[in-house]
């Protein structure tokens, strides 16, 4: 799971398996594989590092 920030504020918490791509229009827009979009503030880089972040934390614990 990662943590962003929609264009609100509010902070969400978003399963990282479940992202389809990511777009930068210029906000950053989460397409998940459900077809639901989210758009949060954060720059499509750092939702990129936080996903692999935590798909290495989640391979770690797999061995």
């Amino acid at each position: 799971m990662i943590s962003v920030t929609r264009l609100n504020g509010h902070r969400v918490v978003l399963n990282a398996e479940l992202i389809k791509f990511l777009e930068e229009t210029p906000d950053t827009m989460i397409t998940l594989v459900n077809g639901e979009r989210i758009i949060v503030k954060e720059a499509l880089d750092e939702v990129v590092r936080r996903a692999v972040e935590y798909c290495r934390h989640v391979r770690a614990f797999a061995v």
